[in-house]
């Protein structure tokens, strides 16, 4: 009986696809519960949180985090019901890109599907960065001489062995993926339960009600360190929203294997939206057990605000060490659900004829992966990643300037390509056929709000983050630049010329691989 109900639902999907164009060629084996777990994975509050606490910390300190956590996370899960009804009319591996052609036009299209690819291009690097970062923080916990010495060399070389890890993971079948990223969700409920468990029993005192909720920390340089004054409160304190904005990102992901689905148009749109809404609650539980368990403020502040100090603080080097095991193996999981988005957002984009060496990305293995795909994205991942090897201290303290970029760009990409299917959805008004799962008459606002929020995130991504980034001041030097704008608009200007030179006379957007959905039968018999 449950096999006829999914054969079913699978012809059900496949007719679907085949009415938007596709013939159905990737291997539809993805449960409702998976398609969830792989944006659950991609958000994943053991990568976020841990490697972007810094962002927080020393933009504003804990109370721009354990207020600033719960807004943006609300104006991202808005952001999130909209793509939700976008999703469930265009269940397609292109998402967002397809969604504008749909809507919009073919130049809205090649717009976003490149914004799409860069900001998850960004994703997967700061991830795979961050899970090394994070395995050699669990290492030198357990070895004094591998701590006693920081080293950027060993942490891209550990790099490098994540992303070979991960793609190779990916390689060996559709299936697998789907069942690693059921066990990633698992891993994660249970792993941050375990850790706020352990943060609220063993560190030897904790920070106050008041402490956590009013305590300010500006740690960037600018305005000469004070929490006070208009400065503070509109360039330093904006600059925390990056965490949360960071970290709940990637629910696209869902988009992305919807052609892997069963029941994908319900399927999608839910496993987007409650990926968000479970990892809000649980990242906001999880940051207020890491800012309750600080034990000198001030010393986390001297050494960069990374969380790691603070586990180190606050439990014994085994402890913490274990803690830090959990959150490194939670990313890891990451970082293979990053490489499966962006691999299948490749394969589509090339399948309509959008990107160089389209023949090449849309190859797929006797396990219907896009294997050349994955072998693209991990070396582009570790050119975006070289200027981490630059060593940066601001006020005297070790700061990841580069890595900080890297997630600005991944914000400004993905969220710009949400912005556009979300206007043009916004711009149709009722002409707009919506799917199985639909936000009514409630679009005319929710998107405008979605698209406000995109608006002034991007802005905040793009700023200068230190003084010595700024050009014009005494101290500026390119180390400190945050190279956000630099690679995104680089990437847009040549996209423009690319356009106007020739892609216009060669892109006419999604291409139909089935001429209509009589023929469904025939192409799958």
């Amino acid at each position: 009986m449950a096999t006829s109900s999914h054969d079913s639902l699978t012809q059900d999907d496949d007719r679907q696809l085949a009415e938007l164009g596709y013939k159905p060629e990737l291997n539809r084996s993805w449960s409702g519960f998976s398609n969830f777990a792989i944006s659950f994975s991609v958000i994943s509050i053991l990568s976020g949180c841990f490697t972007s606490f810094f962002v927080g910390w020393n933009s504003g300190g804990p109370v721009a985090i354990a207020w600033g956590w719960p807004l943006v996370s609300a104006f991202i899960l808005v952001i999130g019901v909209c793509m939700s009804e976008l999703v469930s009319a265009y269940p397609t591996s292109g998402g967002m890109y397809f969604w504008s052609a749909k809507l919009g036009s073919v130049k809205a299209s090649y717009y976003t599907g490149w914004l799409d690819f860069i900001g998850l291009l960004a994703i997967t690097a700061s991830v795979s960065y961050g899970c090394a970062t994070f395995i050699d923080s669990t290492i030198g916990t357990f070895s004094s001489s591998w701590a006693s010495h920081y080293s950027l060399d060993r942490v891209f070389l550990i790099f490098l062995g994540v992303l070979a890890a991960v793609a190779l993971i990916s390689i060996f079948s559709s299936h697998l993926l789907a069942l690693l990223n059921n066990i990633s969700v698992w891993w994660h409920v249970a792993g941050v339960a375990v850790i706020i468990v352990i943060l609220l029993a063993l560190p030897h005192h904790h920070q106050s009600v008041a402490a956590v909720f009013t305590h300010t920390v500006n740690n960037t340089g600018f305005f000469g360190g004070h929490t006070s004054g208009l400065g503070f409160l509109f360039y330093v304190l904006p600059l925390a929203a990056i965490l949360p904005q960071y970290t709940i990102t990637g629910y696209d992901a869902s988009c992305h294997l919807s052609e892997e689905t069963v029941g994908a148009a319900d399927s999608a749109a839910k496993g987007i939206w409650k990926s968000i809404l479970y990892s809000a609650i649980g990242g906001w539980v999880l940051m207020l057990s890491f800012l309750f368990a600080v034990q000198d403020p001030a010393k986390v502040t001297a050494a960069g605000g990374g969380v790691a100090t603070v586990l180190t603080q606050a439990l014994s080097p085994n402890w913490a060490g274990f803690v830090l095991l959990v959150s490194s193996v939670g990313q890891f999981f990451c970082a293979v659900a990053c490489m499966t988005s962006i691999t299948r957002m490749l394969y589509a984009f090339s399948r309509d004829g959008a990107v160089p060496g389209a023949r090449y990305w849309t190859k797929l293995t006797s396990k219907q992966v896009p294997v050349y795909g994955m072998l693209a994205v991990a070396v582009l991942a570790v050119l975006l990643t070289l200027p981490a090897l630059v060593t940066v201290d601001i006020n005297g303290a070790p700061v990841p300037v580069a890595f900080n970029a890297i997630i600005s760009i991944g914000v400004v990409g993905l969220y710009l390509s949400f912005a556009i299917p979300i206007f043009l959805r916004w711009r149709a008004g009722d002409a707009f056929k919506p799917g199985g799962w639909t936000l009514g008459a409630k679009y005319k606002w929710l998107c405008v709000l979605a698209l406000a929020e995109i608006a002034v995130t991007t802005v905040i991504a793009v700023l200068p983050t230190s003084p010595g980034g700024m050009p014009g001041n005494s101290g500026f030097s390119w180390k400190y630049v945050n190279y956000t704008p630099l690679v995104v608009g680089g990437a847009l200007i040549l996209l423009w010329a690319a356009w106007h030179l020739s892609v216009k006379k060669t892109f006419t957007g999604p291409r139909q691989t089935i001429d209509s959905p009589t023929d469904l039968d025939t192409v799958t018999g």
